[in-house]
């Protein structure tokens, strides 16, 4: 997998379809490659870190809670919480869908 987007930055957090407030996050965005230097549609990896300490209320977040965050730039990532700290995890489809399914 090729690292294809890094980004950091205050993005709005939405837990079991309910927002919760702002949030900054980092992510990095990993796309799978063919050996011909081609992207493999809907073959990706999200790798990031939410703020969630620093929300004003605990939110209740379990391992495997799944979230939906707004980036700054408008897109949104649903993401899957993989431990306390904040750390998320998102394969497959990335912040558009590919015309593959």
């Amino acid at each position: 997998m090729k690292l294809v987007e890094e980004r950091e930055g205050e993005g709005r957090l939405t837990v079991r379809g309910e927002a919760v407030g702002e949030v900054a996050y980092s992510f990095n965005r990993y796309q799978a490659m063919t050996a011909g230097g081609m992207p493999v549609p809907g073959l990706h990896r999200i790798e990031g870190q939410l703020a969630l300490d620093a929300m004003p209320e605990p939110l209740g977040l379990e391992i495997d809670s799944h979230v939906a965050l707004e980036l700054e730039d408008g897109r949104r990532l649903d993401l899957t919480v993989i431990d306390a700290s904040g750390r998320v995890l998102a394969e497959g489809h990335g912040p558009g869908k590919c015309g593959c399914c």
